[in-house]
């Protein structure tokens, strides 16, 4: 159906020489192949929930989705982000689990006077001095997440922690987040290798944690790596001796796999996140009940956030009235949060990263058994990240 808005549009358009779009064109790059495959399917099944929800248009202009698997290496996501943007000529490119692909596939698109929407990757060089009128983040910057579980040791009265992570620039970030807020002991600290090797045996760091004497062991361990890692603390007898304490291990993903196993030590656990399944906003329960019964599952935070990414876009494109040449207006639109998102009503910062709440979640049973989890207090509200200063932008 064509609009008066859109006629009108269309008419000068004509008189002007210019050929208006069809389609919004979005690019999506993630992880498809490899074990950590599962996040990016996880992303790829909530954005094609998000379009089935919007009918499949934004206006006037039909939603084309092209996904794009990077991998897990950053070489193969600056590849498949060079063809969006050169190729492809994608309006939008976003999707990016990981800190390292979206740092090497940024210029390309920002060179390219493309918008760059991170789903989920929050390095802190994009919210401070790399940071960019035309890049958005539906999800957070590194650092808080892991701020908001040290402000969690702090008030449950832990003295000292063993922290390990990926060797990456998210691992760093997460590592630099709770130093920042943890006000006890870093009894020791290992950073083991990332990638499409990476590390799966930890015994020797385990035993490293067990002999420093820490009350409890601080990780981040996304992916098959978490799995792995919880796997083995629970063999090495650690749970009576140090509290696990984690960020982005313990989610809608791994939880199901946990259960299966017979891992009844995760039942119990705390970790920190912007959002959980529980959370009482009329867009997330929307979502959330969707996203169930569609896929027989809990969505993971990764989804939630590619589900809000598409109604981020949506609020640009129609605020335009679909004329995508308008750089301006969409980047009004975006900065301005006027969309429903999961998480509730939340501001962008002067870096176009999200200002909003963070939870303290906690493993639980449904009312059907499954493992979830759910929210137990809120720790920070309306919690800005700590790069937005080096941000030239106002």
């Amino acid at each position: 159906m064509i609009t008066k808005s859109m006629t009108t549009l269309l008419a000068l358009a004509a008189s002007a020489g210019v050929a208006l779009a069809k389609d919004v064109k979005i690019g999506f790059v993630t992880t498809l192949t490899t074990p950590a495959g599962v996040i990016g399917k996880d992303m790829q099944d909530a954005v094609n929930l998000a379009v089935e929800h919007i009918g499949g248009k934004m206006g006037d202009l039909d939603v084309k989705i092209l996904f794009e698997d990077d991998g897990f290496k950053p070489e193969t996501g600056k590849q498949v982000t060079d063809k969006l943007v050169k190729q492809d000529d994608v309006d939008f490119v976003t999707g990016y689990i990981w800190s390292h692909v979206l740092l090497a596939s940024r210029k390309s698109v920002i060179d390219a006077g493309k918008f760059l929407i991170s789903s989920n990757a929050g390095p802190s060089p994009i919210a401070g001095k790399l940071c960019h009128e035309n890049f958005f983040s539906t999800s957070w910057q590194n650092d808080q997440t892991p701020m908001a579980m040290g402000e969690v040791l702090n008030q449950q009265g832990v003295k000292s922690i063993y922290v390990m992570a990926p060797n990456y620039a998210a691992g760093k970030n997460m590592v630099a987040g709770v130093e920042r807020t943890f006000k006890g002991d870093i009894k020791g600290k290992d950073f083991t290798k990332w990638g499409k090797d990476a590390q799966l045996d930890f015994s020797a760091e385990l035993a490293k944690a067990k002999a420093s004497g820490a009350e409890g062991i601080f990780v981040f361990y996304p992916g098959k790596a978490g799995g792995a890692f919880i796997k083995q603390y629970q063999q090495a007898g650690l749970q009576s001796v140090m509290p696990l304490y984690s960020v982005f291990t313990v989610d809608s993903i791994s939880l199901p796999k946990f259960q299966a196993a017979s891992m009844e030590g995760v039942l119990g656990s705390r970790m920190t996140q912007f959002w959980a399944p529980d959370l009482d906003t009329p867009q997330n329960k929307k979502f959330v009940s969707a996203f169930k019964a569609k896929y027989g599952k809990y969505p993971s935070f990764y989804a939630a956030q590619s589900y809000d990414t598409i109604f981020l876009i949506k609020s640009a494109v129609e605020a335009v009235n679909g004329d995508l040449s308008d750089m301006d207006g969409m980047r009004a639109a975006m900065k301005s949060a006027n969309f429903p998102s999961v998480r509730g009503k939340f501001t962008y910062g002067n870096n176009h990263m999200p200002i909003q709440n963070f939870y303290l979640r906690e493993v639980v049973k449904d009312g059907d058994g499954n493992w979830t989890t759910k929210i137990v207090s809120t720790v920070y509200e309306n919690h800005q990240d700590s790069y937005a200063g080096e941000c030239p932008l106002k």
